[in-house]
């Protein structure tokens, strides 16, 4: 199923569960803004490419919109409009003032070298300088985009409005007002809802057996601060397959060796395995921290895990799900699961407004009593309404919106 299509199924079975007004309804089906533009930047062999770049901005009920760039030969426009829904419904449970939005373009930026991969951010932060800004839209990185890439937007940005800007884009180096906890903020979330999800299935990290689809700035930080907890990180993978070793994987080990040589395959004293494998392998804790649509109905009977934990968007098919729920399987949702990135960017919003910083430890302690909080608050529900914890918290999410839409009014 197309993942926009999927994302929309969901957000019907919600609807209809909210009893949500057909003018509700209607609204929050389509997004308030497209934008298509077209890229084009010279190459270092002096010929010309043009590019499609896309920044959707789905919902701004509860504040600017806010939500990543992301760069990939398959990035299109309905991909983007279903990842910017999910930002505002993330957004929206986790009690930010923001709506929902995403971006990208269509590159595939493995074979573009740094000057080419500038020349494109700078053009396409140039073609949608008019629908982003602090209070307008705040962009952040995603797949293949990082600290660099948001440096060279408020740059653009900045020069083209004739003053620095430090607050129109999160996920900064800190020298350009970033802040301190970001880099590892969704990966850090992904660990607090491991934690949560273990206590109320009465489990104990210590020991506990994970295993990690994507082995990327989420996966590692993830599998890092689990294996501090000591549990044993048994599998992980990135796109060309992943590695098993039932007695677990020396993730600071693994940490440095893909820093020296981009791979895992290579890494010794461990089992080859493929992505599919990966996901059936018998565990507790499942963490699909790659690309959507991972789990779906044909391997969601074979999934072995108690616990799955979305690290990435939209891993899990709406089929995929209501037979993990049948199953008794324990999702913990995207939306909530991999927020952290989301919040620690709205703690970097706030600090560039203020233009005062904080400590790390306040970051990390903020972070976890935020994310602890609507964890409970999504549990909650979902036992007093006998409903799946993703549908707990798309209903929380989707329901403070249609709150603030309907005190809103419509205008004119």
């Amino acid at each position: 199923m197309p993942f926009l299509k999927s994302v929309l199924k969901q957000y019907d079975l919600v609807a209809d569960k909210l009893e949500l007004s057909g003018n509700v309804l209607e609204r929050l089906r389509y997004p308030k803004r497209s934008l298509l533009v077209s890229i084009p930047i010279e190459m270092d062999s002096g010929a010309v490419k043009v590019f499609k770049g896309f920044r959707v901005q789905h919902d701004i009920t509860l504040g600017p919109s806010k939500g990543g760039i992301r760069y990939h030969p398959n990035v299109n426009l309905e991909e983007v409009t279903a990842l910017a829904m999910l930002m505002s419904w993330k957004c929206a449970l986790m009690q930010l003032p923001y709506g929902g939005a995403k971006g990208g373009i269509c590159c595939t930026p493995a074979v573009m070298s740094i000057k080419e991969k500038e020349r494109l951010t700078r053009r396409f932060t140039s073609e949608i300088i008019w629908a982003i800004g602090p209070e307008e839209d705040i962009p952040a990185p995603d797949m293949n985009t990082n600290m660099q890439t948001m440096a060279w937007m408020m740059d653009t940005y900045s020069m083209l409005k004739g003053h620095t800007s430090l607050g129109v884009v999160t996920g900064k180096p800190l020298v350009l007002g970033g802040s301190l906890g970001r880099e590892e903020g969704t990966g850090r979330g992904v660990y607090y809802m491991v934690e949560e999800s273990a206590k109320i299935n009465g489990k104990d990290l210590k020991g506990l057996r994970i295993a990690i689809q994507g082995f990327g700035n989420v996966g590692s930080a993830a599998a890092r601060l689990l294996c501090g907890q000591e549990s044993k990180i048994i599998a992980v993978s990135n796109s060309k397959g992943g590695i098993y070793n039932e007695n677990g994987i020396d993730i600071g080990g693994l940490i440095q060796h893909v820093k020296e040589n981009k791979e895992i395959a290579d890494f010794p004293d461990v089992e080859i395995i493929t992505n599919e494998e990966l996901l059936t392998l018998d565990c507790d804790v499942l963490i699909p921290a790659s690309i959507e649509g991972q789990i779906t109905r044909y391997n969601a009977d074979k999934v072995k895990a108690g616990i799955i934990v979305e690290g990435a968007n939209g891993p899990t098919t709406p089929e995929a799900d209501r037979i993990l729920s049948e199953r008794g399987v324990c999702v913990i949702p995207d939306i909530l699961a991999n927020s952290g990135g989301v919040v620690i960017s709205y703690f970097e919003w706030v600090q560039d407004l203020q233009f005062y910083f904080w400590k790390e430890k306040e970051i990390h302690q903020r972070l976890k009593e935020i994310m602890s909080d609507i964890f409970n608050s999504v549990y909650s529900m979902s036992q007093e309404k006998k409903i799946n914890m993703r549908m707990a918290a798309w209903m929380l999410g989707i329901s403070r919106i249609a709150e603030a839409q309907k005190i809103r009014g419509l205008y004119p």
